[in-house]
């Protein structure tokens, strides 16, 4: 499985940015992607992942001001993210587990994307 994500960038704050990843390859019938996000000297933090058949789980430091969504027809996640603040500014991971169950443990995922930045500008 590869992991394409896209999206992010430099935003003031109380704007809105979305994030995409696109996973190809030999996925599940039941599969979960997440998101995690690293700002500089910080372990990675899960921010929200949702499953093809259990739903969708939000960090509570995100909760109400992001929307996490698929769409299985093209195996893509999307992250809407409103509301932003500066301490959202980090480096934002796609992540693939084969598993059905949405963990925010890292370790528990497969598959990484490649980072993209958003920066969110007080």
């Amino acid at each position: 499985v590869q992991l394409q994500a896209s999206g992010g960038g430099l935003v003031q704050a109380g704007g809105s940015l979305s994030l995409s990843c696109a996973a190809s390859g030999r996925t599940s019938s039941s599969y979960t992607l997440g998101w995690f996000r690293q700002a500089p000297g910080k372990e990675r933090e899960f921010v929200g992942g949702i499953s093809r058949t259990r739903g969708s789980t939000l960090s509570e430091s995100v909760k109400g001001r992001f929307t996490i969504s698929r769409d299985d027809a093209k195996n893509t996640v999307y992250l809407q993210m409103n509301s932003l603040k500066p301490e959202d500014t980090a480096v934002y991971f796609c992540a693939f587990s084969y598993s059905g169950i949405v963990y925010s443990d890292r370790t528990r995922y497969n598959r990484w994307g490649q980072g993209t930045q958003v920066t969110v500008s007080s």
